[in-house]
């Protein structure tokens, strides 16, 4: 028995679809990033596809939410994270995320944590901030260095929800490195986008826009699928 809750994410379909032989504990199904569906819909989804051992016998109840649409925004009344302080943070955070498979900081240990990146060989622009051993960050990347960075507090909360998954944010960082770009990503970062391809697109230059492209196909083949399993409206 599912006993289903709001999705603060709900809204957006976007990213590329898992490729299973990326599968880990950041990534289990072939579904992309940002999936838009509730833990509900997603336990009948896993369910219905035959993505869980024995999911032909499994008798799947689902209490629903009530007066919740996929178009609903949905503040949390707890933090996920102790990282996750801020509804903006958490808008931004399928952009931001893949900055834990880089060199880059994202504000661990710091007042701002998914709301700055940046990096002591990045380029000075004016912003700075240096991560410190604080309550749920106590050995941050990049601990007393000094980060050179962006700050990303003033974006718009809709304008970060419609960027869906925006990786300028990682484009920026990796083109703002004055040296280090040969170290700049490790493995995890393929594991956390689920894709093998997107690594090489950014360090060959490809835009923001240019790699969405890339999976815009295969998440629409995914709405599809995800819309035999959706219990709210999507207005």
């Amino acid at each position: 028995m599912v006993l289903d809750r709001p999705n603060p994410l709900g809204m957006s379909v976007d990213g590329p679809v898992l490729d299973m032989k990326l599968r880990s504990g950041v990534g289990r199904l072939p579904i992309p990033v940002l999936h838009g569906l509730t833990l509900g819909e997603l336990a009948k989804m896993a369910v219905g596809e035959g993505w869980l051992p024995g999911a032909s016998s499994i008798d799947l109840k689902v209490v629903p939410c009530k007066d919740y649409t996929h178009s609903t925004r949905y503040a949390l009344p707890v933090a996920p994270s102790p990282n996750l302080r801020s509804m903006k943070a958490i808008y931004l955070y399928p952009s931001l995320c893949y900055f834990e498979g880089t060199t880059a900081s994202v504000g661990r240990g710091t007042d701002v944590p998914f709301l700055v990146y940046g990096h002591p060989l990045m380029k000075a622009r004016g912003f700075s901030f240096t991560p410190r051993s604080v309550p749920g960050a106590k050995n941050p990347p990049l601990r007393d260095k000094r980060c050179n960075g962006v700050d990303l507090r003033e974006v718009d909360d809709e304008a970060a929800i419609d960027g869906g998954v925006d990786l300028s944010y990682i484009i920026d960082a990796y083109n703002s490195m004055t040296q280090g770009k040969s170290r700049f990503f490790n493995s995890f970062f393929d594991k956390l986008i689920g894709n093998t391809k997107i690594r090489p697109m950014i360090e060959a230059g490809r835009s923001a826009d240019e790699i969405k492209a890339t999976w815009r196909d295969e998440v629409a083949q995914f709405k599809k699928l995800r819309s035999r399993y959706l219990l709210y409206p999507e207005q």
